[in-house]
């Protein structure tokens, strides 16, 4: 008797509980944890824990200048924006910060997005159409995956900072659409407005820093593919944003390519220690994300003490470098001593590339269950992270190191981990 069979005289709520419950027989179900606070130490399970599963990489989201800049925006413009961003929802705060953001990231412009999950689904679907080519590299981030699927152009992925495959993709797709594309009528012989008609686009689209292992996208050879075949370069710096580059920009300015990238989509929920996705590009590439975004159009703009903590947020990491040199620091000795232990862990091109992101990979979701928990008995919070969040057989605890550990914190962690057995 197949599966389908065993359900037919289920009513949906059983249904549901049946998958449930065969998830969780796999060590694969998930379930929200009730956590008190949100700085370096947390309360959980009546335990106070060192939190090494937030990604407030610089610790900032309780940074005073933060919070005064929250407070200060909410007692002067209310605390919420009202309308969508192309209604009354575009505040002069708005337009502050993304100007600020734009130069922070040596971009034209910028368009603020309440997520970075909307600042992804928006540039793919606003600038990928049926025809068109995205490629992904393999670990992309889910919502870029999400995004490119629903732009209904042809997606295809290749593996994880690998560009052959890369290559004969956008090989292959210059000779499909090197045809004559038809013309529309002129405009003044249209009697409504249709989009103009326009050659097939190809895409390249990468994280900075992969969100599951810290390593890092080779962008100067991502853009000179990009130049070879006539592609638009995108890259997600979410977990670069902050932590990485002379000034704090990210793996952009770490590699010495700031303002080459086509479009740069970052998020203010990491290292900024606050919410939301910005997307830095020319103005006419935002105009037309504005023109054609769900995600901003449909969407309420984001309250204005959202914007005004990431402004703030940008003032402490230009103003306070060594909160980021003191961090790559802890990492580089973190990383040292993991990899004496037998972890494995990506390789670096250069230490100016390290992020605090570790993965513990113990290879099934029980096992990387069971180490969360033995971290936990030992007063650390980190989370398991299984499929399909990563691939199969990869199952991991995710360490996030933050600016505020101590050298004793690290020790002591090192030592919980001691007691656990890499995946062979």
């Amino acid at each position: 008797m197949d599966n389908t069979t065993t359900q037919s005289n289920l009513n949906l709520r059983e249904q549901l509980q049946l998958e449930l419950d065969h998830r969780d027989s796999f060590a694969m179900k998930r379930q929200l944890r009730t956590i008190h606070g949100s700085g370096r130490i947390v309360q959980h399970q009546n335990q106070s824990l060192i939190n090494l599963a937030s990604n407030d990489y610089l610790a900032l989201a309780n940074h005073p200048h933060l919070k005064e800049a929250a407070i200060n925006a909410t007692l002067k413009y209310g605390t919420g924006s009202g309308a969508s961003k192309i209604v009354t929802g575009h505040l002069d705060i708005h337009q502050q910060v993304e100007s600020k953001f734009a130069a922070f990231k040596h971009a034209q412009s910028a368009l603020l997005f309440p997520t970075g999950y909307a600042a992804n689904f928006a540039v793919l679907t606003s600038l990928a159409a049926p025809g068109d080519l995205i490629c992904l590299d393999k670990l992309s981030h889910n919502s870029l995956i999400d995004a490119a699927n629903a732009s209904n152009a042809t997606v295809r992925t290749f593996p994880h900072l690998q560009t052959d495959k890369l290559h004969k993709l956008l090989s292959r797709h210059m000779g499909i659409s090197s045809s004559p594309e038809p013309k529309m009528p002129p405009i003044a012989q249209q009697t409504a407005y249709k989009p103009l008609q326009r050659p097939s686009r190809r895409f390249i689209v990468a994280d900075a820093i992969f969100s599951m292992d810290g390593d890092a996208a080779n962008l100067n050879e991502l853009i000179a593919i990009a130049e070879q075949y006539d592609a638009t370069l995108i890259v997600d710096e979410a977990h670069g944003t902050g932590i990485l580059g002379r000034n704090g920009s990210g793996l952009c300015e770490a590699q010495n390519l700031s303002g080459q990238i086509d479009i740069v989509i970052s998020t203010a929920s990491k290292a900024l220690g606050s919410l939301g996705g910005i997307v830095t590009a020319d103005r006419v590439i935002t105009d037309t994300i504005l023109n054609l975004g769900k995600t901003i159009i449909y969407t309420t703009s984001v309250p204005p003490a959202q914007a005004a903590t990431i402004g703030a947020a940008i003032d402490i990491i230009q103003s306070e470098p060594k909160r980021r040199q003191d961090l790559q620091q802890m990492c580089l000795h973190f990383r040292t001593k993991l990899l004496k232990m037998g972890w494995q862990l990506p390789l670096l091109r250069s230490d100016l590339e390290i992020t605090p992101i570790f993965p513990l990979i113990l290879g099934s979701p029980q096992a990387a269950l069971d180490a969360a928990q033995s971290l936990q008995n030992a007063g650390f919070l980190a989370f398991a992270s299984r499929y399909p969040a990563v691939p199969r057989g990869t199952d991991r605890v995710r360490i996030s190191l933050r600016a505020d550990l101590t050298p004793e914190d690290i020790d002591r962690l090192l030592l919980a981990i001691k007691t656990l057995t890499p995946a062979q």
